[in-house]
This record gives C-alpha cells, structure tokens and sequence, in this order.
C-alpha cells in the first residue's frame, strides 16, 4: 500500500514562493491501476517524482508498505521495489540492451529468451535490438521501449510511468496498452500511469485527476472519463 500523506510541495523563483502541490492526501492499495491525468502543469509529474525520490516534498510524510519512505533517497525506495520510467529516458553509451534488460532484472544474465520476452512485449523486434547499444543511434521511441521493457523486467511492487505513450507510434502503443493490461491482471504489482491517452484510462482501477496542484477529482474510468471528455473537469483534452 502506498500512503501520500499531506503532501505539499513548493519552489521559489527570484523571491517569489509557488505552491506546485498543496497538501496531497491519497492511498493506493495494492494491485491498482491508477491513471493520474490532468493538464499540463497541474502537478502530476511532480508528484510522481515524489514518491520516487527524485523530488522531496517541502511537507508531508510517503508511507509504502508500512515504512516511511520520505527521507530515503532513490536506491534505497529501488530496493523496497519501487520503479520509475521517464518522459526522456536516459541513455547508456557502451551498454548493450541485454545488459541493461540483465541489470535492472537484478539477475547477473538473462537468458536470451527472457531478454527478448520484454522487448517483445513492449513492441520491439527482439533480434533487431538485443545486441544494440542504448545510445543516439536509438530514437526517442526506441529508448522509451527498452526503458519500459526494464522496468517489467524489473517486476516491481509499485510501477510509476511517465506518459508512455510519448514519442511511440500507434503499432507499438497498442502493444503497449495490451502489456500493462496483462500486467495488471497476471501480477500483483501497482501501477501509477501519468497519461492523456483515453485507451491507458480505460484500464484503470481508479483515474486521479491532478491539476492546480490539487486533486480535483477521482473514480472509476467509466464515471470520470465522460466528464473529461465532455471538458466538465476543467482536464486537458485526451487523445484517443
């Protein structure tokens, strides 16, 4: 279970204080999947950042399985089986993608079948890719697929994505929307997916709308995602 108790966050800029998050209540059980979505910088990315580590929160305690996670850093939450995957995944100059797909599965050597089984599942050709370099020769797109094949690698208990979907053609993502589907139903890892995309809302267990640094509203996809495609919410507009 993960616990966002009274989460704020804010920045100064030239003396000027903003409040990017304001007190943040939420808890996510084990299992879900939730979509956070809202419009472009009302705070979903941020708060996401927090429960990873990557951002600390200016108050407020992250609870995960019953630790306090908040002053930890980013490789002790790793540890207790907390993931992230970017908007602009980083790239590794001189490591080939099953090294990378080996390290982050926390074994020394995957077997080739089982490197390939997360490239394939994230809609990549696994002979075309395996033995390639996670460098520029990648596109974006590219790269975001291999850092998502990663993470299922990975198999964490709480699984946090940043827009999937960016960068990727309409092939790939229908792959995709079909592997987190699986994932959710075959696993029983929690799932935080930041997304505009009206397929990825559909599959969630809850969608959380997050804007104004505020969550304005949550429920069920088949309750909230009429009203954000009607523009009731105050949401930015989805693609399908």
């Amino acid at each position: 279970m993960l616990e966002l108790r009274n989460i704020s966050y804010e920045v100064s800029d030239n003396g000027k204080k903003e409040l990017i998050l304001n007190n943040i209540n939420l808890t996510i059980e084990d299992g879900k999947l939730l979509v956070f979505t809202g419009p472009n910088g009302g705070g979903k990315t941020t708060l996401a950042k927090i429960i990873m580590g990557l951002v600390t929160p200016t108050s407020g305690r992250i609870i995960f399985d019953g630790v306090d996670v908040t002053d930890m850093d980013i490789t002790e939450r790793a540890r207790l089986g907390i993931s992230y995957g970017f908007q602009q995944p980083p790239r590794f100059k001189g490591i080939k993608v099953k090294d990378l797909i080996s390290i982050a599965s926390g074994k020394k050597l995957l077997s080739k079948k089982e490197a390939c089984s997360y490239l394939t599942a994230v809609g990549l050709c696994a002979n075309d890719y395996i033995n390639r370099d996670v460098d520029t020769s990648l596109s974006g797109g590219e790269v975001k697929r291999i850092e998502i094949a990663t993470i299922l690698a990975r198999g964490a208990k709480l699984m946090i994505l940043d827009e999937p979907e960016a960068g990727i053609d309409l092939w790939s993502f229908t792959k995709l929307t079909e592997t987190f589907r699986e994932v959710h139903e075959k696993t029983e890892s929690t799932m935080i997916i930041i997304s505009h995309q009206e397929r990825i809302i559909r599959l969630a267990d809850e969608v959380i709308i997050v804007g104004g640094g505020n969550i304005q509203k949550s429920g069920a996809a088949e309750e909230i995602l009429p009203e954000i495609l009607s523009g009731t919410t105050g949401a930015c507009p989805i693609m399908k």
